[in-house]
């Protein structure tokens, strides 16, 4: 069963606050997106990637990015939307009428993602359809509204989200194909699923599987990456 990656890049990393996207800020000397395309290459369940990004960015990314880089795999460029949703719906609809019967989806930003959490995710979405990573909570959670608790929820029950997330082909595809119709936008693509009534798997990720957003995340990873072992 063929499996594709779609490496979503196109994000404006505005919490940054910086001129320059938050993909492509450097992390040990290259930038944040490289890391995570040379784990899904190095990954054997992965056939080939589709990496989004921004229109304006493809020229620069083929060209100084990925011409960097000492890839095994095929990748293909594709040109993002305005949102996340679109960026991924893009990316499926490059990936259509190609050999692929799984697809795994995954944040360029999250560059301490590992094979074998991949491969953990893949195994479970050839068998239910679709499984995500995330994990438990560990502290206390609140509902809260305008800036008062509301309730306190029971944690036992709670999971944050991460990437990857890996479903069958053809039910993303009819998952986001609906979302479009419907002009619903959902928080991951997970979401998207649950909406047509089909349920997700979920399995314990990392929580050194952090999401790159702000600054002081970048210092977090740059401390983590010097911290990790080295072949």
């Amino acid at each position: 069963m063929s499996v594709s990656a779609i490496i979503v890049a196109g994000g404006k990393g505005i919490r940054m606050g910086s001129a320059t996207r938050k993909q492509y800020m450097l992390l040990a000397g290259k930038p944040i997106v490289c890391h995570t395309l040379a784990v899904f290459d190095a990954c054997p369940c992965i056939e080939e990637m589709y990496l989004v990004v921004p229109p304006d960015d493809l020229d620069t990314c083929s060209e100084k990015w990925i011409s960097s880089l000492t890839l095994h795999k095929k990748i293909h460029l594709v040109a993002g939307g305005i949102e996340r949703q679109d960026s991924v719906f893009q990316g499926i609809q490059a990936i259509s009428g190609q050999q692929c019967e799984v697809v795994v989806i995954h944040d360029a930003v999250r560059p301490f993602v590992s094979s074998p959490m991949i491969e953990a995710c893949v195994g479970e979405a050839r068998i239910s359809g679709a499984c995500i990573v995330g994990m438990p909570a560990m502290d206390t959670a609140k509902l809260v509204n305008s800036g008062r608790i509301e309730r306190t929820l029971d944690r036992n029950t709670i999971w944050m989200a991460q990437t990857p997330q890996a479903f069958d082909l053809n039910l993303i595809r009819t998952a986001h194909e609906q979302a479009r119709s419907d002009r619903f936008t959902g928080t991951d693509d997970a979401m998207l699923v649950e909406r047509l009534g089909r349920k997700v798997r979920i399995i314990a990720g990392s929580r050194l599987n952090m999401k790159i957003t702000t600054p002081e995340d970048l210092a977090l990873a740059e401390g983590i990456l010097h911290r990790m072992p080295t072949d």
